[in-house]
């Protein structure tokens, strides 16, 4: 039977059920009709699965396999390596029963300040979308489907359930949404989860324009949209918008609510249908995966090994003066805690339950180099230890060359928290300080899921980004280390030399109730070098042991595409691999653009001498920008500059081509847009942002009075109520409840205050009996009303409290 024709046999009571999960990871069966249960699992660089032991909890998950994660991934450039990824976690999920795997995480790094950045893949829009495409063609061409998140304009973690992303159609379009289009359209992503966050106003669970308009009718996506774990408000009106499935269950509650909304008249059943019919859609999917499939086997030792090959292509070197390859014969000593144990993952929904961990030092001892190590600090603190650093200095002293294995600790990098500042611990950054007064081949490796600051970069002889390499981090980075690896990642984000640097800086987190994204288009490098400000490291920046050439470009057009044709050359004596980058710079006419922006990039391995020519294909989207006055894409006229180098700032070869596009008036008149055409973006005056949005400026705080609604937080209900004494007396009640529970994904504490006070109220108690009634009575009690509710929920609060 079509899934039309099942859920024509189903009762209003069964629709409205399925449309909820049956509870933390699976979907709910119809045994009646035939429907059958399927499970989903995080997934972005390794197979979280539930445990099955008795009395596992939620967060007990197998033992499996970690690979590296987005940020390290993104930056080896290689679509092939992520489509293996793709392909290797496919036939886990395959084996455990797992028919969606939820990711890739591919949101945009608006700013590195955001406690999730490791999870996703570039500052970058095009790059993401390339790599997301690969990594969904491995698994979903394996029977296991995808979920892409979150969808959308979700850039940061504090207050990510209550706040709106205030921004432009612009940005939107050419930043914030153009990676999530081309997996959907490409590689027809089996689902897509909306976000926590609101965006211009509208619940991402709520948006139609977002999941139906956009998503839908111009995409063309016929997958499932799924809601974030507990991002939805309200379940109906969800509906309406075009969200299929809400995770995880809510109990019987909004399966009640749809029931009540469809007897009532205020929910056409026919838009159920179409939500059960998606999801019944999915199952099949999922269950012909099944039946198609080989016997579903794989081999941790295996899949151990393809981390550790994963490994040595996400890794970048940002400096080195010569001392790197280290020589085997040296007298070496590793300092830092993260040598013999690893920073290899993030903490969050995305923490691995790993196999086995590889550690640096015991790979370099297995190579049968004799190594010295002392621990130097300690990770779960950051005050400077001196009894640990003087053993470490005078080490350091005594040796031909030190290598510091330095990094950001799981507290200061994880879901649900942004990070507040882009240093390392202080302990870290005084240790390696010292360490260069004493010894001049000073090598750093780092362990960090985003960009850090590096106060002592001018006096180390070499720097290494591991990022979160997973778990066969360490092998690869002795590899690399001793040479036996040529390293040839690249970075897929800026690292700026400073904070306040940043495009964003004025404007994140933002306020109680919005973050306004005055930036723009103006993300990342598209910032920096438009506002001509220097950075530490580049964009697509990255060195290795050996040196290439670049020659022979050409180009011609094949119809609406422009071939490109050029030669790389590995003109040193060491075999290595160059990612290619192609950036396209637009003439400004009708609108504003930023100086160049990424279009192509292909990545190719050579020995010593050999040449290869890269062949690079660009679309007509490659000169195209969203124009807000035709809510359509258009091309300036005039000359286009073709740049191809080895990051975004070191340019090879260089072309032209003209584009006879239509005049036409400018959507953005420089009188009003000046801080625009000049990437002075980060004091963005209210009336040019106002111009940008083509709308009022939405309110960002509350005011002391206002009423108290469901959709608040706690954190926004302080600071509207005048009953000082009960919203104190709840947010107590609240941070008691938010705890750890057993085996928790979150190492940080933090995480918990943070959840108590930004999730919303009509997160509180969702499936709990009478829930509806509690949250109703918290409103009340919270805007001083002595209704029954409020005196319920009083009741509740002081006899629990």
């Amino acid at each position: 039977m079509t899934p039309k024709e099942l859920v024509s046999e189903m009762t209003l009571e069964e629709k409205a059920s399925l449309v909820s999960g049956k509870d933390f990871w699976r979907l709910k069966p119809i045994p009646r009709i035939g429907i059958p249960k399927i499970a989903v699992s995080d997934g972005p660089h390794g197979l979280r699965k539930q445990s099955d032991e008795p009395g596992a909890g939620d967060n007990d998950s197998k033992i499996t396999v970690c690979f590296p994660s987005g940020a390290g991934l993104a930056a080896s450039f290689n679509r092939d390596l992520i489509q293996e990824l793709g392909v290797t976690l496919a036939k886990e999920a395959m084996a455990e029963r797992v028919a969606v795997l939820l990711g890739p995480a591919i949101n945009i790094k608006r700013s590195p300040l955001c406690g999730r950045n490791f999870e996703y893949l570039s500052e970058d829009p095009y790059l993401a979308g390339e790599m997301a495409a690969a990594y969904t063609d491995g698994v979903q061409a394996n029977g296991v489907g995808v979920c892409l998140k979150h969808f959308a304009a979700n850039n940061q973690e504090r207050r990510r359930m209550s706040n709106s992303s205030v921004v432009d159609e612009r940005t939107l379009r050419e930043i914030y949404l153009p990676a999530f289009e081309k997996v959907v359209k490409r590689s027809g992503a089996w689902s897509v989860m909306c976000a926590y966050n609101k965006l211009n106003g509208t619940y991402c669970s709520e948006n139609k324009r977002l999941l139906t308009d956009i998503l839908r009718d111009e995409w063309g996506f016929d997958g499932v949209v799924i809601s974030d774990w507990g991002a939805v408000c309200d379940r109906v009106k969800g509906i309406c918008a075009g969200l299929d499935l809400e995770m995880p269950s809510s109990g019987e509650e909004n399966t009640n609510n749809i029931i009540s909304a469809v007897t009532a008249g205020d929910l056409d059943e026919g838009e159920l249908d179409i939500c059960c019919e998606r999801i019944v859609n999915l199952i099949k999917r999922s269950v012909m995966g099944y039946r198609n499939a080989e016997q579903p086997t794989f081999s941790r030792d295996a899949d151990h090994d393809k981390a550790r090959e994963f490994a040595r292509e996400t890794q970048v070197l940002l400096k080195n003066n010569g001392v790197l390859p280290l020589k085997k014969n040296a007298n070496i000593v590793f300092i830092g805690e993260f040598a013999e144990k690893p920073r290899f993952q993030g903490d969050g929904s995305s923490h691995i339950n790993p196999y086995t961990v590889d550690n640096a030092l015991d790979a370099a001892i297995e190579m049968g180099i004799g190594v010295r190590y002392v621990r130097g600090f300690s990770s779960r603190n950051t005050k400077y230890d001196v009894h640990l650093a003087v053993e470490a200095i005078a080490a350091a002293r005594s040796a031909d060359v030190a290598v510091v294995f330095a990094g950001l600790p799981d507290v200061m990098e994880t879901e649900g928290l942004d990070r507040v500042t882009l240093d390392l611990p202080e302990n870290q950054n005084a240790l390696i300080d010292k360490i260069t007064a004493v010894q001049p081949n000073t090598v750093v490796v780092l362990q960090n899921g985003s960009p850090v600051t590096m106060p002592w970069l001018g006096k180390v002889s070499a720097v290494l980004e591991s990022y979160l390499g997973g778990e066969g981090v360490g092998a690869a980075q002795a590899e690399i280390l001793f040479g036996e690896v040529n390293p040839s990642g690249k970075l897929a984000e800026t690292f700026p030399i400073a904070l306040e640097d940043t495009p964003c800086y004025e404007n994140f987190p933002g306020n109680l109730l919005t973050v306004e994204y005055r930036e723009g288009i103006y993300v990342g490098y598209r910032y920096y070098e438009k506002a001509k400000k220097h950075v530490m490291f580049p964009f697509g920046y990255g060195l290795s042991y050996t040196t290439f050439e670049y020659s022979n470009l050409s180009s011609q057009w094949q119809g609406e595409n422009l071939e490109l044709k050029f030669t790389v050359k590995n003109a040193g004596s060491r075999a290595g691999a160059e990612a290619a980058q192609v950036y396209v710079s637009s003439p400004e006419g009708k609108a504003f653009h930023p100086r160049k922006a990424l279009k192509g990039f292909e990545k190719v391995y050579l020995q010593p001498g050999e040449k290869k020519e890269i062949c690079v294909t660009l679309d007509k989207r490659a000169f195209q920008f969203y124009n807000v006055n035709k809510s359509d894409w258009d091309s300036e006229k005039g000359e286009y500059k073709i740049l191809i180098g080895a990051s975004s700032q070191d340019i090879r070869l260089r072309t032209t081509v003209e584009i006879d596009a239509l005049a036409g008036s400018p959507v953005y008149p420089k009188k009003h847009f000046k801080s625009y055409y000049t990437a002075d973006v980060q004091r963005v005056p209210n009336e040019e942002f106002a111009c940008l949005l083509g709308t009022p400026i939405p309110k960002a705080n509350p005011k002391k009075g206002e009423m108290v609604t469901v959709n608040d937080s706690l954190e926004v209900a302080a600071a509207k109520t005048l009953c000082g004494e009960r919203i104190a007396a709840v947010i107590r009640r609240a941070k008691s409840m938010f705890r750890p529970a057993k085996n928790a994904i979150f190492s940080n504490p933090d995480f918990y205050v943070h959840a108590a006070m930004e999730s919303p109220i009509h997160c509180i108690a969702r499936g709990a009996p009478r829930a509806d009634r509690l949250r109703l009575g918290l409103v009340d009690f919270l805007n001083g009303k002595k209704s029954g509710l409020a005196q319920y929920f009083a009741a509740k609060l002081f006899r629990n409290g």
